[in-house]
């Protein structure tokens, strides 16, 4: 009996999912509900639709996001070569013109005999293998299958801190302490002095700050816990000190006094190559970010693998609930794709696709599956969407070369670092699709 599997939501995830399966020879249900229906943010009756920015970012190889597109190249992508086809001067980056590009993405899944497509919501989960790749703007009925499906592992605003590389930070500033020396010394502290810490505070509560959407605006008059630092900041000079930058407990290893105010690092994976600025999700511009969290001291040049975000997204708790197949631990025959799986940005959603619907390909099949290396971009933002050692504080992330092991090695110069890297990423690719064949 044939198999016929179900794509729900044809943005990046969804067609690069629908794409997989046919490449395989599998037949496809993709639900779409444009054009009879749009979330706030669509405009475009297309597939694939860019809502925000039109770049695909870097295109060298020596950066996190040319070596993602490489690697999607190497498993079949279809919106990587439809973007090189429809791309406009960007100078480094990748970038598109966006109603080319969604109609090259179209017309390549409408032209597939395997691809059906179904204009209608989906309000019901159809029988048999699905993919849900609805993004971030899930609403209405299709949420509340979801949440059923993932009961409180469900989020609907991405409220986060900045994520900085461990190897980017100025020792001689920094160090390892835990509040009143309780438990093991697990997080960063980077201690102020008075002036220091105005100086800080008078930069933030003056930088520029991202204008919200309509749909976007209600998060901060809901969620107290995730107001953001400048908005905390603007309530008076001390409000800080009394919150995430508060001295209590804590000793300058420096000066063996307790500092004026100190903003404490978190470990965010568990190789402890990344840390989280602990209680600084914001709403500053990604510039602005750069420029006045920079002052604080040891983070001079810090190299900032994430910005901080808050803006509405609906995404699930994946380390909880996904393999790194992207199906769910408790039901094998739903598989989820795209940005509500915790993978941030145009090309990682795209991604998330390709591996979900290589996975229900290669199952459906009996074929082995692919294991992507972890040395891999995409081997290691699986692992980090699936690792349990992220449940409870998960948040978004982004391809970085942050989130892949160390060489082994000490690489100075960063564009050498960054090639080794991409070289190392690629011939584990290599072997591991020679292995299987």
């Amino acid at each position: 009996m044939s198999v016929i599997v179900n794509v729900i939501g044809a943005g990046l995830a969804g067609c690069e999912s629908a794409h997989a399966l046919a490449r395989y020879g599998i037949n496809v249900r993709l639900y779409e509900m444009k054009p009879l229906k749009y979330s706030p943010a669509h405009k475009y009756s297309g597939f694939a639709e860019l809502v925000c920015s039109n770049s695909l970012k870097a295109s060298r190889l020596e950066s996190s996001a040319g070596l993602l597109k490489a690697e999607m190249e190497m498993l079949g992508s279809l919106t990587v070569p439809c973007a090189k086809k429809n791309s406009v001067e960007a100078g480094g980056a990748l970038a598109v013109d966006r109603e080319k590009f969604s109609d090259c993405v179209t017309a390549e899944i409408r032209k597939n005999p395997l691809i059906e497509v179904i204009e209608k919501e989906v309000t019901e989960l159809p029988d048999g293998i699905c993919i849900i790749a609805t993004g971030p703007l899930t609403n209405g009925a299709m949420a509340d299958i979801i949440r059923n499906l993932c009961g409180d592992g469900l989020s609907f605003y991405d409220a986060a801190a900045p994520i900085v590389s461990y190897d980017s930070l100025d020792k001689e500033k920094i160090f390892f302490a835990s509040r009143y020396d309780r438990g093991d010394a697990d997080y960063i502290n980077c201690p102020m002095n008075k002036d220091e810490y105005l100086e800080f505070y008078h930069a933030l509560v003056d930088a520029e700050r991202v204008q919200l959407k309509d749909f976007e605006t209600h998060p901060f008059s809901v969620y107290e816990g995730c107001m953001p630092i400048e908005v905390l900041a603007s309530r008076g000079e001390d409000t800080m000190r009394f919150g995430p930058m508060k001295p209590v407990g804590i000793t300058d290893k420096r000066t063996g006094k307790r500092p004026y105010a100190v903003v404490q690092l978190r470990r965010e994976n568990k190789e402890a190559t990344l840390f989280n600025l602990v209680g600084f999700q914001t709403n500053l511009k990604f510039g602005e970010q750069k420029r006045v969290f920079s002052m604080i001291p040891g983070l001079e040049n810090a190299e900032f693998m994430r910005y901080g975000v808050m803006h509405r997204n609906t995404f699930i708790n994946s380390p909880e609930l996904l393999n790194s197949d992207f199906s769910m631990r408790n039901n094998e025959n739903i598989f989820f794709a795209g940005q509500i799986t915790g993978v941030e940005g145009y090309m990682e959603s795209a991604a998330s696709g390709i591996i979900a619907g290589t996975a229900v390909a290669r199952r459906t099949l009996g074929l082995e599956p692919i294991k992507l290396p972890r040395e891999t971009m995409l081997g290691a933002l699986t692992s980090y969407i699936s690792d349990e050692f992220n449940s409870g504080k998960f948040q978004p992330m982004g391809a970085n070369m942050g989130i892949l092991p160390e060489l082994g090695v000490r690489i100075r110069d960063k564009k050498e670092k960054y090639s080794a890297y991409a070289e190392r990423a690629l011939n584990a690719l290599k072997e591991e699709l020679d292995r299987i064949g």
